[in-house]
């Protein structure tokens, strides 16, 4: 059981951030009104990127370690 929550907390985080920074609650975040610097910096191009590659690394991760679950230790040396 322990193993399953932590594929689907990976798999989850994974999506949310891979999607959350190309969508319109991203850029409407009340968080980001009071600062434009920090608005500027969140909506941009290259930090969507970043955020969407750390999702992507979260859903890799997750996918490993799915695989090493259902797989198990056979074909270790």
């Amino acid at each position: 059981m322990p193993t399953f929550l932590s594929v689907l907390s990976a798999f989850l985080v994974g999506v949310v951030l891979a999607i959350a920074p190309w969508t319109t609650l991203w850029e409407t975040n009340y968080l980001l009104h009071p600062n434009s610097l920090f608005r500027a910096v969140a909506l941009h191009v290259f930090t969507r990127g970043a955020v969407t590659g750390l999702g992507l690394s979260n859903l890799v991760l997750a996918f490993q370690e799915a695989h090493q679950y259902l797989v198990g230790p056979r074909g270790r040396l």
